[in-house]
C-alpha cells in the first residue's frame, strides 16, 4: 500500500464534512425506512405483523450474499480517476432514491392483499438488498483510503455519528406531524396519503447529499498488494478466525437491535400507550443532544482511553435507563422521554465512535495476512448490522402479533398497550448489556493492540 502523489489535497474539514454528508444520504432512506417502514406497512396497507417480520428476515439471509458479493467487487475493481470507491456513488446515487421511494406507494391499499404483500416484497428487497448495499458498502470502505491516521479516521466516524443525527432530528420530528392525525374523538391514526410525497423529497435530498460527498472527499491511499489475491474461502477462513471481527459482528447485531427495535416501537407506545405523538416528537428534536454535546470530545476520548474501553462503559450508561424504565413502568410520558434521553447518552457516544472499529480490524487482518480487503471486511460489518436492524424489525413486529397488536385499529386494549411498553425497555436494557460483555470479553483490539498495528503498517508501507 502506497500513498498517492504529495500534489494531493492535505486531509482536512473539507473530508469530515464531505464523509458526513454521505452518511446524512445514507440514512434519509435508512431512518426513514427504520421509524416508519414497519408502521406503513401494518397501519396503511394493513399487512399483518408477523409477515411484515418475516419479510425482513428473508431479506436479511439474501444479504449474506448480496453484501458479500458487493464487497469483492468493490475490492477487486482497480482505482479509477475518482479513487477505488467513490465512483459507486455517482453509480448509485439515483437507483437508492429511486428504490427508497417505491417503498411507500401509500395507492397500493386499495390493491388485492396478495399483490400488497408482492409489492412489500420486492421493493424492500430491491432498496436494501441491491441499491442501498451497493451504495453503503463502498461508501463505508472509503474512509480507511482518506487517510492511515488513527485520528483521522476516529474524526471521520465521528462526522459519520454525527451526520446520522440529522436526519435522524428531521425525520423524527418533522414527520410525525405529517404522517399522523388526530381524529375528532382524539385518537391518533397515520396520514396514508404523506408516505409518498414525504418518501420523494426526503429520496432527491438524498441523492444531492451523495453527490456532495463525491466533490468533497478524497482518497489519498492507493492499494498496491503484490501477492497474489486471496480467494474469497481463504479469506473466509481468515475471517472466521479473527476475534476482534467476531466480536464486533456480535456487537452490531446487539447495538443495532436494541436502536432499531427502540425507535421502531417508539412510534407505537406514543401513538398507543401514551396515546400522544408528541412524545415521540420531543424525543426524537432533544435526543441527539447528549451524543452532539459529546461530538467534540470523541477523539480526544477514544485517543485517552480506547475505542474499546470507551464502548464497554457507553453500552452499560444506555442498559441502565431502559432497565429503569421497565422496572418503574410509568404511565408519565415526561418521565419516560427524560429516561429515554439519559439513555441516548451512552448510545450517542458509543455512535460516534462505532465506525472506527472497521479500519481498526481492516488493519489487523492486514498485519496478519498481509492482504487489504477494506471492502469485504465493511461488507460482513454491514450484513451484521443489516442482521442487527432485521432482528430488530421481525422481533418488534413478531411482539406487536403475539400481544395480540390489531393492524389499523384505532386503539388498542390495555394489555396490549403494557406489552408494547415492555417491548420498548425491556429488550433494548438486554441488548446494551450484551453489548458491553462482548466488547470486554471477546473482542480484543484495545488501544495499546491498535497504536502497534499502526506502527507496523506505518514501517511497511515505506
Amino acid at each position: 500500500m502506497n500513498k498517492n502523489p504529495e500534489n494531493i489535497r492535505p486531509f482536512g474539514i473539507r473530508d469530515k464534512v464531505g464523509y458526513m454528508l454521505g452518511n446524512i444520504a445514507n440514512d434519509f432512506t435508512f431512518i426513514l425506512a427504520s421509524m416508519f417502514l414497519t408502521v406503513f406497512y401494518t397501519d396503511v396497507l394493513k399487512i399483518n405483523a408477523a409477515l411484515v417480520g418475516t419479510m425482513f428476515l428473508i431479506a436479511r439471509v439474501l444479504d449474506a450474499f448480496t453484501d458479500t458479493a458487493m464487497g469483492r467487487i468493490a475490492d477487486r475493481i482497480k482505482a479509477g480517476k475518482g479513487g477505488k470507491f467513490r465512483p459507486w456513488l455517482i453509480r448509485m446515487c439515483g437507483p437508492v432514491a429511486l428504490a427508497s421511494f417505491l417503498m411507500y406507494q401509500s395507492a397500493m391499499v386499495n390493491a388485492a392483499m396478495w399483490l400488497r404483500v408482492v409489492y412489500m416484497f420486492v421493493t424492500y428487497l430491491f432498496w436494501g438488498s441491491i441499491c442501498y448495499t451497493a451504495i453503503n458498502i463502498p461508501y463505508g470502505s472509503m474512509a480507511s483510503l482518506m487517510s492511515t491516521e488513527a485520528d483521522d479516521r476516529a474524526a471521520l466516524s465521528t462526522f459519520r455519528g454525527v451526520g446520522s443525527l440529522i436526519p435522524q432530528v428531521l425525520i423524527g420530528v418533522v414527520l410525525p406531524v405529517f404522517l399522523y392525525t388526530r381524529l375528532e374523538d382524539g385518537t391518533q391514526v397515520v396520514n396514508a396519503g404523506a408516505f409518498p410525497v414525504v418518501a420523494l423529497i426526503l429520496s432527491a435530498v438524498a441523492a444531492g447529499c451523495y453527490l456532495l460527498c463525491y466533490r468533497m472527499c478524497t482518497e489519498r491511499v492507493s492499494v498496491t498488494d503484490n501477492k497474489e489475491r486471496a480467494s474469497f474461502a481463504q479469506t473466509g477462513k481468515t475471517l472466521l478466525t479473527n476475534r476482534a471481527l467476531i466480536g464486533i459482528l456480535i456487537v452490531y447485531v446487539c447495538f443495532l437491535g436494541a436502536h432499531m427495535l427502540n425507535q421502531t416501537i417508539n412510534n407505537y407506545i406514543f401513538k398507543d400507550y401514551f396515546n400522544n405523538t408528541m412524545g415521540l416528537t420531543i424525543i426524537n428534536a432533544v435526543g441527539f443532544v447528549p451524543a452532539l454535546a459529546l461530538a467534540p470530545a470523541a477523539v480526544p476520548l477514544t485517543r485517552r482511553f480506547g475505542k474499546k474501553e470507551l464502548g464497554v462503559v457507553s453500552a452499560i450508561m444506555g442498559s441502565v435507563a431502559y432497565l429503569i424504565l421497565f422496572v418503574i413502568h410509568t404511565d408519565n410520558m415526561w418521565l419516560y422521554v427524560v429516561l429515554s434521553i439519559v439513555g441516548s447518552l451512552g448510545f450517542g457516544l458509543f455512535n460516534l465512535i462505532i465506525w472506527a472499529f472497521v479500519s481498526d480490524i481492516t488493519d489487523d487482518h492486514e498485519v496478519r495476512t498481509g492482504h487489504r480487503e477494506d471492502g469485504t471486511i465493511y461488507a460482513v460489518c454491514s450484513f451484521s448490522r443489516k442482521i442487527g436492524q432485521a432482528i430488530a424489525s421481525a422481533l418488534g413486529a413478531w411482539s406487536l402479533s403475539a400481544i395480540g397488536y390489531i393492524e389499523g385499529a384505532a386503539s388498542q386494549t390495555g394489555e396490549v398497550n403494557n406489552g408494547i411498553y415492555n417491548i420498548a425497555t425491556l429488550i433494548p436494557a438486554i441488548l446494551y448489556i450484551m453489548v458491553g460483555v462482548v466488547l470486554a470479553l471477546v473482542y480484543d483490539l484495545n488501544k495499546k493492540r491498535v497504536l502497534e498495528n499502526t506502527k507496523i503498517l506505518k514501517g511497511r508501507r515505506r
